[in-house]
């Protein structure tokens, strides 16, 4: 067993960044994983051609994942061959810890990026955009698109040096509560949006009240874990059965 050289580890990082290309409906994005891992596996197994056959057979099953993971996931991947290479790690764990990584990742990922953070650079760039700073929306977009990078190419070295345990540390991220208060982020970012375009009137004002009373019920609901029902029904509330609510809409 060959260790992996740079050469090849950089090959696999980029790769990562294109799995999605392949996507198809049976196995989602898993050809663009096994392109990703192979520089990394042709050198784990430089000298075992029944083992590459059989280690790029074991990651052609379905996978699929939030795309900013994908580079994590590869360089874990290539630490579990790695072991597996060696003895150390049974090659018969590798399709159960796989699917708990992939869907687990999956649903952070749904709720802290896609969910949360796109969303709020989404609302700061048209804030940006109805103030006139043009360039400072985009001076946003390129900052987030540089640190995107270094976010991926961080944990794609940590997934693989690191192994299983970097999954532990990332826990201490706390990444699906950062969705949380970020979203409450959100909602005031949408206030702001709307100050913005929205001439100052008593109609904004009490807008402004009735959304400041549903953010508070908002925070209120994940400190004590209210079900989103009860926020709903205190929103409809608010906007439609007060008299004052309805004349502020």
């Amino acid at each position: 067993m060959a260790n992996i050289d740079l050469k090849s580890l950089n090959s696999c990082f980029l790769r990562s960044q294109f799995m999605g290309s392949a996507f198809n409906t049976r196995g989602m994005q898993n050809i663009g994983l096994a392109f990703a891992l192979d520089p990394g596996l042709r050198r784990i197994y430089a000298n075992d051609f029944n083992g590459l056959q059989k280690a790029r057979r074991r990651h052609l099953k379905l996978y699929n994942t939030h795309p900013y993971w994908n580079p994590l996931l590869v360089g874990l991947f290539l630490s579990l061959e790695s072991k597996i290479a060696q003895g150390v790690f049974p090659a018969h764990s590798l399709p159960k810890v796989k699917s708990t990584l992939v869907y687990t990742l999956s649903a952070i990922g749904d709720s802290f990026f896609s969910g949360s953070l796109l969303v709020t650079w989404s609302l700061l760039t048209v804030i940006f955009l109805a103030l006139g700073q043009f360039w400072a929306s985009i001076i946003l977009g390129l900052f987030l698109f540089l640190f995107l990078q270094l976010f991926k190419l961080y944990v794609f070295y940590q997934g693989y040096v690191q192994g299983l345990v970097f999954i532990q540390g990332l826990k201490r991220w706390n990444l699906i509560n950062w969705s949380g208060r970020l979203k409450i982020m959100n909602s005031l970012l949408v206030l702001c949006f709307w100050l913005v375009i929205w001439p100052f009137s008593w109609h904004i004002l009490i807008f402004s009240i009735i959304c400041s009373l549903a953010l508070i019920m908002a925070w209120t609901c994940l400190k004590v874990q209210w079900g989103r029902e009860i926020l709903l029904l205190a929103v409809f509330v608010l906007i439609f059965l007060l008299p004052w609510g309805q004349i502020g809409l």
